[in-house]
């Protein structure tokens, strides 16, 4: 069985991976102004309900709070303490249907709990690590609405699109400004399935809705593929 405290698992494991991320650990001092805290994760921040295990803070302001718990609890389920804190934060310029904090985790150490609460849709997941100060940073002066607005407004008029690949393109968008973050694509041997994905990926990078892109194939054949359709689609949109 394992005994380390809820303490240990802090300095053990989660300081670390702050510290590995980019974040300074620092402990919370009342006589200094949170733009002296550039970047740091501030240990027990006070809230009007309770000190918050590390707030996040970016530029002088609180951009997440953390919940932490000893490695022997599971972390999802303590995300509503992360929020409470949230909500708890006191002279924040920032209100997200009471949120004062946009980006919220609870972690044990071992599994990252997320949750963005800028938006009633956006539900929590397990993620691999915490974000930097530069993502949170980039994360938060974006806006998903105005990215989806691009999305949908940038025409989907490449002459060897048929006319079910541009519904799925359709589709695939319908479900992103949804907030849904797992899609399957089902399309039949022949139809155009990596055109019709390429075609997708090119939207979202010239809307600006996808910044970085991850395409994953099993085979190198496939990815060689995708590069010549890839080169297909900006061709077309350079001689547009």
């Amino acid at each position: 069985m394992n005994y380390e405290s809820e303490k240990q698992t802090r300095k053990r494991r989660i300081d670390p991976q702050l510290r590995d991320r980019g974040w300074t650990i620092a402990p919370y001092d009342p006589a200094r102004p949170l733009s002296w805290y550039q970047n740091c994760a501030i240990e027990e921040f006070p809230t009007a309900n309770g000190p918050a295990d590390y707030a996040l803070c970016v530029d002088g302001a609180i951009l997440g709070v953390i919940e932490a718990k000893k490695v022997t609890l599971g972390p999802q389920n303590v995300l509503t303490q992360a929020q409470r804190y949230s909500r708890g934060l006191v002279n924040s310029p920032m209100n997200f249907d009471g949120h004062c904090a946009p980006f919220l985790y609870s972690t044990n150490g071992e599994v990252i709990w997320f949750q963005g609460a800028r938006h009633q849709l956006n539900r929590s997941r397990k993620v691999v690590q915490f974000h930097t100060p530069d993502a949170l940073r980039e994360t938060f002066t974006r806006s998903f609405e105005t990215d989806c607005h691009l999305l949908a407004q940038t025409p989907n008029d490449h002459t060897r699109l048929r006319p079910y690949q541009k519904e799925a393109n359709l589709e695939i968008e319908k479900a992103i400004a949804m907030r849904k973050r797992e899609m399957l694509v089902a399309m039949a041997t022949g139809t155009g399935k990596t055109f019709t994905l390429v075609n997708q990926v090119y939207r979202l990078m010239k809307s600006g809705g996808g910044k970085r892109i991850l395409f994953m194939v099993d085979r190198r054949a496939l990815a060689a593929q995708a590069g010549a359709r890839r080169s297909i689609i900006s061709t077309q949109s350079k001689l547009a």
